[in-house]
């Protein structure tokens, strides 16, 4: 993974700063989220009556466990920041699904930094504008405006920032 300094984040707001790697979000990835947040609607769990009772021709993800894989996302493709102790998710300040994630299909994501700001002596706040392309398809599955909290050890703290 590529690693850059605190001093070089600015200078990336505005650009893409990275597109993850393809995740296939099979059914048993579906099932296990759906295991996991007690969310057993038809629609994701129920392959035959998905493909006979919902206008998707199958089952299709759930739009939590989407959002949820942006971690995975994130971590593979975004530059990690070299003075960098710890990663917080701040949260959202906009979600939206904008087409369902079909069993089988693969999703990725692409992050542009949209801004940075220090917050106190050791931490860098991060909001990324996001989105999570769907492989062969022209709509993409979500998009976001995400922040997340860089911690470090203030002494890394560039000099006039």
């Amino acid at each position: 993974m590529r690693e850059i300094s605190l001093t070089e984040v600015e200078g990336l707001v505005g650009t893409e700063v990275g597109v993850s790697e393809w995740i296939t979000v099979d059914q048993p990835m579906i099932d296990l989220f759906a295991n996991a947040t007690q969310d057993h609607q038809f629609i994701h769990v129920d392959p035959e009556r998905a493909t006979a009772e919902s206008p998707f021709g199958g089952t299709i993800a759930h739009g939590f466990l989407t959002l949820s894989l942006l971690s995975a996302m994130n971590f593979d493709c975004v530059p990690r920041i070299r003075e960098q102790t710890m990663g917080i998710n701040y949260g959202f300040d906009r979600i939206r699904f904008m087409s369902p994630v079909k069993s089988g299909s693969r999703i990725r994501g692409h992050f542009t930094l949209a801004e940075t700001r220090f917050r106190g002596a050791g931490m860098l706040m991060t909001t990324y504008d996001v989105s999570v392309e769907i492989e062969n398809e022209r709509k993409s599955a979500l998009t976001a405006i995400w922040i997340t909290i860089i911690q470090f050890d203030p002494k890394d703290r560039p000099e006039g920032v």
